[in-house]
């Protein structure tokens, strides 16, 4: 049985080109970053997380909620085969419960903030709103698209940042966590507008801050489907 199944819906991805010397102290032991013709991302997430079950069942009033999350990409040569995954520098939702789970069980980096979000379907568009409160103060991703889906064109960027289909945490300098997540191929809706407004600082102290003078390599948005997370493994060097 999986460790959590639920699904990830509308997420909002929104991508910035970084110095890959500032992700190496974050880089989980036994694997490496992961390029996308040679330059490294990071991204920043909002999507809403939904029938969530664990182990199976439900836990009261903790089945729908929002998710705000940075992370980066790394992948790890096993068998054969390379494993392509994320890291979490951190996550943010609004139920106490959920960070207590993934950080005790999954080694996360869950934060725990007041959340809010807005969906609008439009005659020919789609807006989506995801907020987090902060030192009484709301930061907002704000992106509007078409109002029809689209595939994912194979070798794009986007296709780069969705299929990473493993999450690696870092325990310490020679152990790692390791586990899977499934899902479908996605769709994607075609971005129109981009009007966020997140305080780096504030959310993500002042090694991140440098972000909110760049200009996103790319955004998308990601219809999401039914998705599986299963029980982790730990790796030892």
């Amino acid at each position: 049985m999986s460790f959590l199944t639920a699904e990830w819906n509308n997420l909002a991805m929104i991508n910035y080109v970084i110095d890959p010397t500032i992700l190496e102290k974050y880089v989980p032991p036994g694997t490496e970053l992961d390029f996308f013709e040679g330059k490294c991302y990071v991204s920043f997430i909002g999507f809403l997380f939904e029938k969530v079950k664990v182990l199976g069942l439900k836990i009261p009033f903790h089945t729908d909620f929002e998710e705000v999350n940075l992370r980066f990409y790394v992948r790890r040569f096993e068998n054969g085969t390379w494993k392509r995954g994320a890291v979490f520098i951190s996550e943010i939702v609004p139920k106490f419960a959920i960070s207590f789970v993934a950080n005790t069980f999954y080694n996360e980096h869950y934060k725990t903030f007041p959340m809010k979000h807005t969906l609008k379907v439009n005659d020919n568009s789609r807006e989506f709103i995801y907020q987090w409160k902060v030192d009484n103060h709301w930061n907002t991703i704000h992106v509007e698209t078409d109002k029809d889906s689209i595939p994912i064109e194979p070798n794009s960027e986007a296709e780069f940042i969705t299929e990473h289909y493993f999450g690696y945490n870092k325990v310490s300098e020679t152990e790692t966590i390791e586990y899977q997540v499934t899902h479908p191929r996605w769709q994607q809706y075609e971005l129109t507008k981009n009007s966020s407004s997140i305080n780096f600082e504030d959310v993500y102290g002042k090694e991140f801050a440098f972000i909110k003078d760049l200009e996103p390599t790319s955004v998308f948005l990601e219809v999401g489907s039914k998705i599986s997370i299963e029980d982790k493994r730990k790796i030892k060097l």
